[in-house]
């Protein structure tokens, strides 16, 4: 008899641990860390698509965006454009680092990018910044 109480306490003990490890896997932050200013991030159970900065790689919140501009107007298949960055890096909170060489990007540098328009979605691959893009002499004014 004795054993048996053992046991189910066991088991008791099993389900508590697996019951309270997947809640807590629930409530993980969804950014990998706190931003400043702001307290964690809960995961909701629809998850929605987080952005990334590519100026200083922060994983950013819902509803903020990135400061960009796309170049020629309009609604063609491959485009050039222009990141300046997003509210933490243009605030100063964080370094504006270019994500192909490396440098420290002023207040007036941007980076180069090629946006490529697909129905639904949109995909954006940097190039770099004006100092390794004047290096191998693909630079372009705007």
């Amino acid at each position: 008899m004795d054993s048996y109480l053992w046991i189910l306490g066991f088991v008791v003990i099993a389900l508590a641990l697996l019951y309270f490890g997947f809640l807590n896997k629930g409530r993980r932050s969804a950014s990998g860390g706190n931003h400043k200013g702001h307290g964690p991030i809960l995961v909701r159970s629809v998850v929605e698509p987080r952005r990334t900065c590519p100026v200083c790689s922060i994983r950013l919140l819902p509803g903020e965006r990135v400061k960009s501009w796309a170049f020629p107007p309009g609604k063609t298949a491959d485009r050039l454009m222009n990141i300046a960055g997003c509210p933490y890096c243009l605030r100063g909170d964080r370094p504006r680092l270019c994500p192909v060489c490396g440098a420290v990007l002023g207040d007036g540098e941007n980076l180069i990018a090629r946006l490529f328009d697909k129905p639904g979605r949109s995909h954006v691959h940097v190039l770099g910044c004006s100092h390794c893009r004047m290096k191998t002499g693909n630079s372009f004014t705007v």
